[in-house]
């Protein structure tokens, strides 16, 4: 399987040092270098992330070129462009991406996307996590990343917690 990852769902799956999932569950995972740059940059300057390093075994890989749909979608970041191009260049699997415009953009190139609440759910069901509840916890308090209650209540049911 491959697939390639923007820079939300590889930082915060660092901040809950769960990033290790990422190779478990894909395997292979790819970066554009725009995805690494923000990671670096976002660990340097941002308390949440500070002392955070990209993962190793993500490889970098540069589209050949940005998808023209994307380029002048305003809602995107550097990072997402890339990383949707490269997806859509290489037939990935699927694009690791929690953003709403990037997930959007995702479907309209017929890509499926997976954000962080995705990984967490399939880590759990393969009996990689034994519960999503304290990271999901975390991951609203420390990384401030920002979930729905009801979508929470609908993760927890939906892995039985």
């Amino acid at each position: 399987m491959i697939v390639v990852t923007d820079t939300s769902v590889v930082l915060n799956l660092c901040a809950l040092q769960q990033e290790r999932l990422l190779a478990d569950l894909f395997g292979c995972v790819l970066a554009p270098p725009a995805v690494m740059e923000e990671f670096e940059r976002l660990a340097s300057v941002d308390q949440r992330f500070a002392g955070l390093t990209f993962p190793v075994f993500v490889q970098l890989s540069a589209a050949t070129q940005i998808d023209p749909s994307l380029v002048l979608n305003q809602r995107l970041h550097q990072g997402e462009r890339e990383a949707l191009s490269l997806a859509a260049e290489l037939g990935a699997d699927a694009v690791l991406m929690d953003e709403r415009a990037g997930r959007a953009a995702a479907s309209s190139l017929g890509l499926s996307s997976i954000g962080v609440l995705g990984i967490l759910v399939q880590a759990k069901t393969l009996g990689l996590l034994p519960a999503i509840k304290p990271l999901l916890e975390r991951l609203h308090h420390q990384a401030r990343f920002w979930i729905a209650p009801a979508l929470i209540q609908q993760v927890l049911e939906s892995v039985g917690e």
